[in-house]
């Protein structure tokens, strides 16, 4: 059992990781959410090893971010362009995705898993509404809501991508 979870720890703790931190938009907070998922999942591993474990981990990922989000309730202040550092690689990938991460962090904390599922994950609409436990048409409305919010806040991000299909 311990060297079957190891394993499985092994080879999609990078992918959870991933995950985890477009969900958080924080790279300790997403290590510490993995953390927490895969202690989870550990208790419950004989159970969950022959069916689908990496969604199981995921869905708990979610539940553990909303429940951090609900106990915390920070408010974010979000600066409109990031600001300039010496240190900082100024390459178009690095923008593009700083750009991205602060507009998913404008995004509900359900909306931001559906888009982080469905396009980042390249999940199902069924797999999503697995995952979170809600309905394909909850994972729609959110979807389709998060997209929206995404290109009113981010105009550049629908530009850049029209762009980049044109090469």
């Amino acid at each position: 059992m311990v060297e079957s979870f190891h394993e499985f720890v092994v080879h999609r703790s990078p992918a959870l990781c991933r995950t985890a931190y477009l969900l958080t938009g924080d790279h300790q907070l997403a290590e510490d959410l993995v953390q927490t998922a895969l202690a989870r999942t550990y208790r419950h591993w004989r159970r969950v090893r022959d069916g689908n474990p990496e969604a199981y981990v995921r869905r708990a990922m979610y539940h553990q971010q909303i429940s951090w989000w609900r106990r915390r309730r920070l408010v974010e202040r979000l600066e409109p362009t990031p600001t300039e550092r010496a240190d900082v690689d100024h390459s178009e990938a690095t923008t593009l995705r700083l750009t991205l991460n602060a507009a998913l962090r404008q995004l509900s904390p359900r909306q931001r898993a559906v888009i982080v599922l469905r396009y980042y994950e390249d999940l199902t609409e069924a797999q999503v509404a697995e995952v979170l436990g809600c309905s394909v048409g909850a994972v729609k409305r959110h979807g389709h809501d998060g997209l929206r919010r995404l290109r009113a806040v981010a105009p550049e991000l629908v530009q850049d991508t029209a762009e980049r299909s044109t090469r």
